[in-house]
């Protein structure tokens, strides 16, 4: 009995046995807090939860909120990335199929003759054969290599839900992005549309003034070379919103044509975001949690391989009923059975084995790299985007104070010719200062909206809640 124990304690800790190494998180350098950040966002407690819902309700849009419910369930990119999840899902349960013992059935009814001038010819060499039969076979995983097969299919399995989860992210940002670079277009439409009705009637006013002999030909031209010019502008405007409109439509599953987003004039609040801290970062990405599974599951690659260079063990089984007859088929002296162990080892292969340690050494490398580069783009990301809404928060109220005061300039120069002590040339100046003004305006609320987005974005589509300082 003792020696039963002992054999028994033997055979488990072998079949424990795993040859793929400890794995360990590749090392990366992280930095305590954001460099762009400095003290423009106030300090949150690490401890408060962050928000992985439907962050883009921040912004406080139903045209949006519609929008986005959309993409989750109509998006056909998602849909693929769904798909891809599933076959990964399949895949780690056909590795996991290793687990469990292969038995198949076989049955045969045949009629044969051997040759007669073959050596040992048989005294029957025309004779029936019916077989029924159930073969059994086992890997008995010493090694580790169906565990550790199990492993990097489970991991590839999960790396591709967290792609997945990256993919959501991504479509919902674009469409965020795209939505506000439609509004600005629909901001930018009325400006355009606005400066084409006051140029048409200072053109009209400008020819009346030179009709009775108040003004030069040369201010028609100008007034006049200033409406065109809007025009050009509104109808640039109108075709950048209807490619916007487009994106927009195939990114909701729907074709452009069937698609239609009525122009209106949008105040969208600007969602508070804070980015924690860094090494969050690496727990609140999706890509960045897909590459380390990547590495895990070539961590356990390796184990696969360098099980190859010891002898497979497999239990075999077989179980079943032959008969010359087929009435004899079913009777007890038909029945055959065998069982036993089977070992095989490989003692030659022109360096096979080794030439596939090798490559799964590699592309445990090349995976620890790709890892580490996720990880460097996501900080970049995050940095790009701290600074791009610090500096436009800035550039917003600088910009703003500028239209304010092109508006002021152009309402003087417009009352000094009329008053007749300016040229026609001031008037235009200061309404194309007034008209740029406006429209730099206009394009810095919306990037400061992408910057937004693309922050939520980069820390992965979660933050903490504050107000950033002004």
């Amino acid at each position: 009995m003792t020696g039963n124990r002992i054999a028994f304690a033997a055979f488990a800790m072998l079949a424990a046995c795993s040859l793929a190494p400890e794995y360990q998180r590749p090392e990366i350098a992280v930095p305590e807090n954001y460099k762009e950040a400095g003290n423009w966002l106030p300090a949150r407690p690490e401890t408060a939860e962050a928000n992985r819902g439907p962050w883009w309700q921040e912004y406080k849009d139903a045209d949006l909120n519609a929008l986005e419910d959309k993409v989750s369930t109509a998006n056909q990119d998602l849909k693929a990335a769904l798909a891809r999840y599933e076959q990964a899902r399949a895949a780690a349960a056909v590795a996991r199929a290793g687990y469990f013992p292969t038995i198949t059935a076989d049955a045969n009814a045949g009629r044969q003759r051997l040759s007669h001038n073959a050596v040992n010819v048989s005294a029957t060499p025309l004779y029936n054969d019916f077989l029924m039969a159930a073969d059994l076979s086992y890997e008995i995983d010493i090694w580790g290599r169906v565990r550790n097969m199990v492993a990097a299919g489970e991991n590839r399995a999960a790396a591709s839900k967290a792609d997945l989860a990256a993919m959501d992210l991504s479509l919902h940002a674009e469409l965020a992005m795209d939505y506000f670079a439609l509004r600005g277009q629909d901001a930018t439409q009325i400006i355009a549309d606005e400066t084409v009705a006051d140029y048409q009637k200072a053109l009209e006013l400008t020819k009346a003034r030179h009709k009775g002999g108040a003004a030069a030909e040369a201010d028609v031209d100008q007034a006049e070379t200033q409406l065109e010019n809007a025009k050009t502008l509104a109808a640039d405007t109108w075709l950048k919103r209807a490619q916007l409109e487009h994106a927009i439509a195939v990114l909701v599953g729907e074709a452009p044509s069937n698609f239609s987003l009525p122009p209106k004039k949008a105040d969208i609040a600007l969602a508070p975001i804070i980015p924690g801290i860094p090494s969050k970062l690496l727990e609140q990405r999706p890509d960045i949690a897909a590459a380390e599974l990547r590495v895990q599951a070539a961590n356990a690659d390796i184990g696969v391989a360098r099980a190859a260079y010891f002898p497979d063990f497999s239990l075999d089984a077989a179980v079943g009923l032959e008969s010359a007859m087929a009435s004899k088929l079913l009777q007890a002296p038909s029945l055959f059975w065998s069982i036993g162990p089977s070992a095989t080892l490989t003692l030659l292969d022109g360096g096979k084995i080794a030439a596939l340690s090798a490559e799964a050494h590699a592309a445990y490398d090349e995976s620890v790299a790709n890892y580490r580069q996720t990880v460097l783009t996501a900080f970049q990301q995050v940095e790009d985007s701290l600074v791009a809404l610090r500096q436009l928060t800035e550039e917003n109220n600088t910009q703003s104070a500028a239209a304010a005061a092109a508006e002021r300039a152009l309402a003087q120069a417009r009352n000094r010719y009329s008053g007749g002590i300016a040229t026609y040339i001031d008037v235009v100046v200061a309404e194309n200062t007034a008209l740029q003004a406006e429209l730099g305006k206009v394009d810095i609320s919306t990037r400061r909206l992408t910057a937004s987005v693309l922050l939520v974005k980069a820390i992965g589509g979660g933050w903490r809640k504050g107000s950033p300082s002004k």
